[in-house]
């Protein structure tokens, strides 16, 4: 599986169930009248919107994928599992979690909200990783995939060549 396709579906799957653990809240707490609930959702959901754009800087970003990058195999062939297989082996924690903080919501709405707030932290969070790993596809003309394995391990990565762009090293892409 391409590994910038990972990461985009990471970024997806975790904000699709923020959105989710949101409605929850919203729906649960509005009907039973919690408004505790509901300002703890005014405040949280923003503070960690505002937390997840500080974290996914463009810089930061870069520095979380460089370890990663860097202890990357070399290979000249293509992992062969299916992008589909690894995407739900390294994906499944998300969506468990939000079924379990969703389940829990309709009796307790204020675990599917702070649910929902770190939801969106993390997406805010990942949202800039793909393009930092293009950056650096597109200086060094490779492409990097993940390799199968367990949930439970680091992901880990295959460098294969790619296609340079033609672009002096350092200029950026308009």
């Amino acid at each position: 599986m391409y590994f910038c396709d990972l990461i985009r579906g990471t970024v997806l799957s975790t904000a699709a169930a923020a959105s989710v653990l949101g409605a929850v809240s919203i729906l649960v707490a509005g009907s039973d009248d919690d408004r505790l609930t509901l300002l703890v959702c005014s405040i949280w959901w923003p503070l960690a919107l505002v937390a997840g754009l500080m974290l996914g800087r463009p810089r930061r970003a870069a520095d979380a994928m460089r370890p990663l990058l860097a202890k990357s195999r070399t290979s000249t062939e293509l992992p062969t599992d299916r992008p589909d297989r690894v995407a739900l082996a390294r994906l499944w924690p998300i969506f468990a979690f939000a079924l379990f903080a969703g389940v829990l919501g309709i009796f307790f709405p204020g675990v599917a909200a702070i649910g929902a707030g770190y939801g969106i932290a993390v997406a805010m969070t990942w949202r800039g990783r793909e393009k930092a790993v293009h950056a650096i596809e597109g200086r060094d003309g490779v492409r990097f995939y993940v390799e199968p394995g367990s949930t439970f391990e680091p992901v880990s990565l295959v460098r294969s060549p790619g296609l340079k762009t033609g672009q002096p090293a350092g200029q950026a892409r308009r």
